[in-house]
């Protein structure tokens, strides 16, 4: 069974269209990045996903059923603008949302202090949101994603805001719950840790995709494109240059642009 299908799916609201018969495939255990610039259509197709937004057209199969309550339990998500209850206290806003997602108050409870602990919280799980820093606020936003162990865990723009050492502990969240057997996709429009962290990616630009495949095939196609189409491409996402490649390999796509300009 596959994580997530979308098949054909077209968002409108009024005349414009969002999402434009978007159609690609996310096995079990892999690490998906959804990349694209603003306005690319990455939110609103996560927000499909999630029932939040239905589709135009087209079809939407999470863990093998139509997005909805029956498998909202097996999924983790953090949006881009963070939410949390200002007024509880750190573990009190774990425990909320593991209940949320169908566990025990102690089992929630009990999650919920393990993960504040690794994140180095455990002397501020009885702190009130308003009185953590904004840094230590994130880590309990991403403890509240993590707390129901999610099948498949959903992160839109995860790193945005994030100083570079939550970054690395965000990196290392993400690599440890795909170890485990989760689906991880994550919007960004950042290449860095697309190239560190995906098995595969898709780009996005206005709403269509304009690249789906992995660092070691992103050359293959692009190269034999026109330049209208290489264009597109280039422009789904801020290029910010290669650091060393994702689980499989060394990153190539921060090189993808220049040599496929050379070879037209």
């Amino acid at each position: 069974m596959d994580a997530l299908v979308l098949d054909d799916v077209t968002k409108r609201f009024g005349e414009r269209t969002a999402v434009d018969t978007l159609s690609f495939t996310v096995k079990p255990g892999e690490i998906f990045g959804f990349l694209g610039g603003n306005g690319a259509g990455k939110t609103t197709s996560l927000r499909m996903v999630l029932d939040i937004l239905r589709p135009t057209s087209g079809r939407i199969a999470v863990l093998g059923c139509p997005p909805g309550r029956e498998n909202a339990a097996e999924l983790g998500f953090m949006p881009e603008e963070r939410g949390l209850y200002r007024g509880m206290s750190a573990i009190d806003t774990v425990t909320y949302f593991g209940r949320l997602k169908g566990m025990t108050t102690a089992a929630a409870r009990a999650k919920g202090h393990d993960l504040l602990e690794r994140f180095g919280l455990a002397g501020s799980a009885k702190m009130q949101i308003d009185k953590l820093s904004k840094g230590m606020a994130q880590k309990v936003q991403l403890a509240a994603t993590l707390v129901n162990s999610p099948k498949l865990l959903l992160l839109d723009e995860p790193f945005s805001g994030l100083d570079p050492v939550n970054q690395g502990l965000l990196e290392d969240e993400i690599l440890g719950a795909a170890r485990g057997g989760a689906t991880v996709i994550f919007s960004t429009h950042v290449m860095q840790h697309a190239e560190r962290l995906c098995d595969r990616l898709l780009l996005l630009s206005q709403g269509r995709k304009v690249f789906e495949g992995d660092a070691a095939r992103s050359a293959r196609p692009v190269a034999g494109t026109a330049r209208d189409r290489l264009a597109r491409y280039a422009d789904a996402v801020p290029w910010r240059g290669s650091r060393g490649g994702g689980r499989n390999g060394p990153g190539r796509l921060a090189d993808v642009r220049r040599d496929a300009w050379r070879r037209h």
